[in-house]
């Protein structure tokens, strides 16, 4: 048996779950899992439905056969196979637990990506990258270079054949044009005191305020820094008796966590663009989550 899972986006009207289940039942498939939104706001609506088929039943064939059915709903529909690992590009700085944790977590299988290489303007990570066999490229960014080097970076995706990039505190603003080039496909991660503590050392700043709760965010890169369609955050506490330093350690802890359940929830089709927001519906009973990995 293969299994595959089917994403749907249309405007909101009765029969659509019902058309979509014949469909699928008619082809000789199972349905596994199923989450279905419709949003009263703007009258969208959203699926993801998982589904077990025998092994000679082709997804191309499934998915030009369903265009009958997606027609008079207006459907955006994409069916995907799920044993295929989605293909990633990091790209990284001088912070370097985001990476390392999403290196870990591929490796014992935890996150079922395959990261195909990793991108950075400084040469800090390139032993560890290479350790984990790798590709690892120093693309320097400069004031003066920054159309090169974006140029350079997007060769790297087209090459690989990856279809998102991750921003794994990787500190360079990337151009309008990339972003609208990828709309949907980069993935940043940065803490939530924005927009109150900007700038360096934000963990410091926060500690000097005596914040209360520090906390992570990870959103799509848009031409608006830092405003992106958001898909995952969360919060520690911390105490009047912790230090700047405490801070910093706990709010990379989060930002980790944070973003490997964004990879998680985008790797698995369960992210959809709503206009400035985003549905994110959640993992089966049974799949990973970085809460549990200790």
């Amino acid at each position: 048996m293969s299994k595959f899972c089917l994403t749907v986006t249309c405007p909101s009207q009765r029969g659509i779950v019902a058309a979509i289940a014949s469909y699928v039942a008619e082809q000789g498939c199972n349905i596994t899992d199923s989450a279905q939104f419709d949003d009263a706001d703007n009258g969208q609506f959203f699926m993801r439905m998982s589904a077990t088929a025998a092994a000679d039943i082709q997804l191309e064939k499934l998915h030009k056969g369903f265009a009958e059915i997606a027609k008079p709903f207006g459907m955006a529909y994409q069916f995907h196979d799920q044993s295929a690992a989605m293909k990633v590009v990091i790209m990284v700085s001088r912070f370097g637990h985001c990476l390392n944790d999403l290196l870990y977590r591929v490796r014992i299988g935890a996150l079922a990506i395959e990261i195909v290489a990793v991108i950075s303007n400084h040469m800090d990570y390139q032993k560890v990258v290479v350790n984990h066999d790798i590709p690892f490229h120093h693309i320097k960014v400069t004031p003066q270079n920054k159309v090169e080097a974006e140029a350079r970076i997007m060769n790297v995706v087209e090459e690989t054949g990856a279809e998102l990039i991750v921003l794994a505190r990787y500190m360079q603003i990337l151009s309008d044009a990339m972003c609208q080039k990828m709309s949907g496909r980069i993935i940043n991660i940065h803490h939530s005191f924005l927009p109150s503590f900007k700038g360096a050392n934000p963990y410091k700043q926060a500690y000097e305020r005596g914040v209360k709760l520090i906390g992570a965010t990870s959103h799509y890169v848009t031409a608006d820094l830092d405003e992106g369609p958001i898909i995952e955050q969360d919060i520690v506490r911390v105490t009047h008796a912790q230090s700047a330093s405490d801070y910093v350690s706990l709010g990379r802890d989060v930002e980790a966590g944070v973003l490997a359940r964004a990879i998680h929830a985008h790797a698995h089709h369960r992210v959809f663009l709503n206009g400035t927001k985003t549905v994110v519906f959640p993992a089966s009973p049974g799949s990973y989550s970085s809460k549990r990995m200790g």
